[in-house]
């Protein structure tokens, strides 16, 4: 059985609403990266007890925490980012998230990726220390401009660290964006790592995202695979439907409901039972 969960903070900044229309959705998870235009990890103490509250109210659950981790230039100083990355564990046990998404370094423009690789795989390895430590997963995310943009690159991350606490978080859009077909050109070298959906659709032709099943994402492709693969996990919402900024993107209730009705009918055309 797939979980449906999403990143509520597209539907509004307010956590309340948030929550509230997540759960009109039939949603039983959200995945936490920003409430009341600041992210989870900059939350007071008393804003995370108010959080606590409302999912508790709304019969919700945080399937991850949409952190900012490794979402730092690779010469940015690492020992700072780590703390944050610990902070970004207590967080996760605040609301019994299982996993914290993290990314793999911004790289300098106009530098082959491959000249940081060393210094990547020693900062990750770091990370993947942190989750281990904290008895949770750091999922990657395949995000554009960092080291692990392309699949080669997130399974060199995956496999060169080699932890059970450091996996995939596998994002179409974001492949697209980066001029790939991502079934076509990367499902195979990241399905052993992956544990994560976030279901995002971009088209090639000029990289806007649009509703999933629109674009060049090959999401049936990928359903298809996963479903005959026996995946069982998470898939996110991240529709990014009307706007990008520094805390992640914004789609508004009306497109937030959009893009589930596009997710769910493509898994009820396909005879995918979910949650």
């Amino acid at each position: 059985m797939w979980t449906l969960s999403g990143f509520a903070d597209e539907i509004s900044p307010d956590f309340e609403t948030q929550c509230a229309h997540a759960r009109s959705l039939g949603l039983e998870y959200i995945e936490f990266r920003s409430a009341w235009d600041t992210n989870v990890l900059d939350l007071d103490d008393q804003q995370l007890e108010r959080a606590v509250e409302i999912l508790d109210r709304h019969g919700l659950k945080v399937s991850s925490i949409g952190s900012p981790i490794g979402k730092i230039g690779i010469h940015d100083p690492i020992d700072p980012h780590l703390e944050r990355a610990q902070q970004a564990v207590d967080v996760a046990h605040v609301f019994g998230a299982p996993f914290v998404r993290i990314f793999s370094f911004f790289m300098p423009d106009g530098e082959d990726p491959d000249s940081h690789r060393d210094e990547v795989i020693e900062r990750m390895r770091a990370l993947a220390d942190v989750a281990e430590e904290g008895d949770l997963t750091f999922l990657h995310e395949n995000e554009k401009k960092i080291y692990g943009d392309i699949p080669r690159r997130c399974a060199d991350i995956l496999e060169s660290v080699d932890s059970s606490r450091l996996r995939a978080a596998w994002d179409s859009a974001n492949f697209v964006q980066c001029g790939l077909r991502p079934y076509s050109e990367g499902y195979a070298q990241i399905r052993p790592y992956l544990e994560y959906i976030q279901v995002k659709d971009a088209r090639l032709s000029d990289g806007e995202v649009v509703v999933t099943g629109e674009g060049d994402g090959e999401l049936r492709e990928t359903l298809d695979a996963l479903v005959a693969d026996g995946f069982d996990g998470f898939f996110s919402l991240e529709p990014h439907l009307s706007a990008t900024h520094e805390l992640g993107g914004f789609s508004g209730p009306e497109l937030f409901t959009e893009a589930h009705a596009a997710f769910t009918s493509l898994l009820k055309e396909k005879g995918i039972p979910y949650q």
